[in-house]
């Protein structure tokens, strides 16, 4: 079953996609074969293609913020059934033995889970693509169900930006009570400021715009803190059990470690790289306050997520494009003018 797929992809760094026909994989007993229907447009995709992290592989397909209809699935497989919508996310498998990978987190295979696209199978060696393009084989352990109900082309960004934000509110156990602070109101900190208060949060925004609060309140946050305005800092000192830091580029993080509660954890999870400049350990070890990562969630994760925002009605803030506009939508994200998603109709892909 040779499935000969159309999409658009970079074929060098800081070069326009283009359209690009080719071949994936022969499925598997244990893989599904989507249709895709609808691709989130994710700041990294950009970050890839345009190789700033290294190791970009031409030609690269981008996406990994991927809902479809099921249009196939091999002889092994159980939880699916052709016509059912699912979601794929940045991952598309991992090793599967390792203490990670036992403990449901995928995202930290000790053998380096396989990306959905700029990465090579690890069974075949055949690299991956992703979802700038119709159709995708995924082995059945990295599919997600999108349960009924939710708009799919605004579902797609849960399986990058939803993800991202909800493993932290897990992890450091946010719910009623909690206080939640988010840095930066863009593609991830929407998402962050919509889940955290349907967890039962008091939510505030970081921002360095006054002319975002009312949008920040629309999403759920109560609270708005201007990060530049000394006063309104110093007023939420010892406040937040945690701050989920959006911002996807090198920025100061001492004004934030104050307003942190005893215990409290400021996690990164929009930018790689070194701190500069770098932390002062006094108000860490002073208030037993924590600096932390996240990246994505697991897939068991991740479908706890799309069930969560399927039960509360919650989606991402989406601009839909034809895949055509694509170098276009890039540069507009470049300029943060999105509000807060761009998302791909891959029936443009057919015109």
């Amino acid at each position: 079953m040779t499935l000969n797929v159309k999409g658009y992809a970079a074929f060098a760094a800081k070069e326009d996609l283009v359209p690009h026909n080719f071949v994936r994989r022969d499925p598997r007993d244990n893989d599904v074969v989507i249709e895709i229907l609808y691709s989130g447009v994710c700041h990294s995709d950009i970050h890839n293609a345009y190789n700033d992290w290294g190791g970009a592989k031409y030609p690269m397909v981008p996406g990994h913020e991927i809902i479809g209809r099921v249009m196939h699935v091999g002889k092994a497989v159980t939880k699916f059934n052709i016509g059912d919508h699912v979601g794929v996310g940045c991952m598309v498998d991992s090793c599967q033995h390792c203490s990670a990978c036992e403990q449901g987190l995928e995202q930290y295979c000790e053998e380096g889970n396989t990306l959905t696209y700029n990465d090579v199978d690890r069974h075949d060696q055949m690299p991956t693509y992703g979802g700038y393009s119709d159709k995708i084989v995924v082995t059945e352990k990295f599919v997600v169900k999108v349960p009924d109900g939710l708009d799919l082309k605004s579902a797609a960004p849960l399986l990058c930006a939803g993800i991202t934000t909800w493993s932290p509110l897990r992890h450091w156990n946010v719910g009623p009570g909690s206080k939640v602070a988010v840095v930066g109101l863009g593609g991830l900190g929407h998402m962050a400021l919509k889940l955290a208060k349907a967890l039962g949060a008091d939510v505030t925004l970081f921002s360095r715009s006054p002319n975002k609060s009312e949008d920040a309140r629309r999403l759920g946050a109560e609270h708005i803190v201007i990060s530049t305005d000394e006063a309104q800092m110093k007023a939420v000192y010892n406040q937040f059990d945690l701050i989920i830091d959006t911002v996807p580029y090198v920025h100061d993080l001492k004004p934030y470690i104050p307003t942190l509660a005893l215990n409290g954890t400021l996690v990164l999870v929009g930018y790689l790289g070194d701190l500069d400049p770098v932390l002062n350990s006094a108000p860490l070890v002073l208030g037993r306050k924590s600096v932390a990562g996240s990246v994505i969630g697991g897939i068991a994760e991740t479908q706890e997520m799309m069930d969560f925002c399927g039960e509360h009605g919650i989606t991402s803030d989406v601009e839909m494009i034809n895949m055509q506009d694509i170098n276009d939508a890039w540069k507009r994200m470049l300029k943060s003018d999105v509000k807060y998603r761009f998302v791909i109709d891959i029936a443009s892909l057919k015109a």
